[in-house]
């Protein structure tokens, strides 16, 4: 997979659909940034910076024609480059973390950056988050999206192998669809675990609380955490729980019943092993979340066995996102699917193992919609 030449500069128009690339500024080493627009036939506005893949903008309509941005982010390249809440990000190599900063693949021992002590979080200080990927605009016939690149060395923040990886955004013309292809290929044994960190609002950024939206999670169980934010190794199930959003359930319904995985977690941060059968790796439903609000709602369909749910607990007020307001803990949630945290040292979970000759692929969409005028909660009401 050699990465695309040069910083492509490319408007494609059809109807109202377009797609372009224009400089968004420069990293402090010099090094230009772009930032790839999307539109599709329904007016809906993806974004994405070259930066860490990020995607600073989801502008789709309510469900009353009026359209906001659903994903949090920040107002120019500086506080992205200094900040470290991971908003619209890849991450990679690995999701999540990896205990102690330490794994064994075929007896070697790998030593990683720490970067949450005493763990290794989201791939460590520099991971993918952090670095500038090529660009590769595309425009098909049902779709429009960019192709980004990135070569991770080996030995890069403790990973083994040289690591080519491409991530597409596509957003489909027909349907308020944002899709996300994954490919990775290593010349050494390695581990993989890649996935999106959107922070998401269904009321608009910076509308304050997202934790009156409803969740569905289409999982029977959960991975509980230890003092260390590690999982256990156990799958518990959710039923009696807090975790259980097998039906849709406010956010906000559970989140401070004092349990002990709640008070750990400072509120939900945890894997969900997603219902799926066997070896399938099709394209599964994983969530649905209604903002009762707006009328907006978003499923995600991911060929991953796990995902996480995180509702923006450590958010503490220190950002501002481009409307000028502040984050704060329950201000956003994040649908992250993955293989689960700590996979590599864990014999029972879904390996996250790469080999050279094999490829790497996983794929997420989330699909935007909205709800009946009539089923909708009057705007600024609890449920």
């Amino acid at each position: 997979m050699p990465p695309p030449s040069g910083r492509e500069r490319t408007t494609l128009i059809e109807t109202t659909r377009s797609i372009t690339l224009t400089p968004y500024g420069a990293l402090p080493n010099g090094e230009a940034v772009d930032i790839v627009a999307m539109r599709n036939d329904h007016d809906m506005v993806v974004e994405v910076l070259t930066y860490g893949g990020i995607v600073k903008t989801i502008e789709v309509a309510d469900a009353d024609g009026s359209s906001a941005n659903v994903a949090l982010g920040l107002g120019n390249l500086d506080d992205y480059v200094i900040n470290s809440f991971y908003f619209g990000a890849i991450i990679g190599r690995v999701a999540n973390r990896i205990a102690y900063g330490a794994f064994t693949l075929d007896g070697v021992s790998y030593r990683l950056a720490i970067n949450e002590p005493p763990n290794s979080l989201h791939g460590g200080p520099r991971g993918f988050d952090k670095k500038l990927w090529s660009a590769h605009p595309f425009s098909e016939r049902d779709s429009q999206g960019v192709r980004l690149h990135y070569r991770s060395a080996d030995g890069e923040e403790g990973f083994p192998g040289n690591l080519d990886t491409e991530v597409s955004y596509r957003l489909f013309n027909d349907t308020n669809t944002l899709r996300i292809d994954y490919r990775a290929e290593t010349d050494k044994p390695t581990i993989v675990n890649l996935t999106n960190h959107t922070y998401f609002n269904l009321g608009g950024e910076g509308s304050g609380s997202a934790l009156r939206h409803e969740l569905e999670i289409n999982a029977d169980y959960y991975l509980p955490l230890n003092a260390d934010l590690l999982p256990t190794g156990e799958l518990c199930p959710v039923q009696g729980t807090p975790m259980d959003f097998r039906s849709p359930h406010p956010i906000e319904e559970r989140v401070r019943e004092g349990t002990r995985q709640l008070l750990l977690g400072k509120g939900y941060d945890h894997n969900y092993a997603l219902n799926r059968s066997g070896d399938d790796s099709s394209l599964l439903f994983a969530a649905r979340v209604v903002d009762p609000a707006s009328g907006r709602t978003m499923e995600v369909w991911t060929t991953e066995p796990g995902l996480d749910f995180y509702c923006g607990n450590f958010l503490d007020g220190s950002v501002v996102g481009p409307s000028g307001r502040t984050y704060r803990q329950g201000d956003a949630f994040a649908l992250e699917p993955e293989h689960f945290s700590d996979s590599a040292n864990q014999a029972s979970f879904p390996s996250t193992e790469l080999r050279p000759g094999q490829v790497y692929r996983s794929a997420t969409e989330f699909r935007f919609g909205v709800t009946s005028a009539a089923c909708r909660r009057p705007r600024g009401t609890r449920g």
